[in-house]
């Protein structure tokens, strides 16, 4: 139950982050402004989608690990994630113009990513070890698969 949750959460994430990193190639000031900063570009939005690539990527790479159910690489990812919304959050702070309320999306990144990944990186695999021979998979107890070795 947990880890369909955790890949819910995480899926969705992905998608969130899909649509944050395309923002910034379709409307890039309203994506700079929700972002929580202000920079004038002067109609140059190179930086910009230079951000948007990166968030397209990371929810894509989020959404295929849910969806090829790599459990513990989408824990790792999630888990050492936290690194970009903290960082990001440090940002908006670091700005005269800021508070709590622009910094928010961010801290609930930091929260979201770090939860989830823990979760996803404590849950135990449901099997103990699998062999797979002649098109069917065997499970096993891991004394059996050291007595094999």
């Amino acid at each position: 139950m947990t880890t369909r949750i955790s890949y819910a959460i995480a899926f969705l994430l992905g998608l969130a982050m899909v649509f944050l990193g395309g923002r910034f190639f379709l409307s890039p000031e309203v994506a700079t402004d929700a972002f929580g900063i202000h920079f004038d570009a002067n109609g140059d939005y190179s930086f910009h989608h230079i951000k948007g690539i990166r968030d397209i990527f990371s929810g894509v790479l989020l959404c295929a690990l849910v969806l090829m159910k790599e459990r513990r690489a989408l824990g790792v990812m999630l888990f050492t994630a936290t690194m970009i919304p903290i960082s990001d959050m440090l940002v908006v702070f670091s700005k005269s113009y800021n508070g709590v309320q622009q910094a928010m999306p961010h801290i609930v990144a930091t929260i979201i990513c770090s939860v989830v990944g823990i979760l996803l990186l404590a849950i135990r695999s449901e099997k103990k070890g699998a062999i797979k021979t002649a098109g069917y998979s065997e499970l096993t107890s891991q004394k059996d698969l050291q007595k094999m070795a």
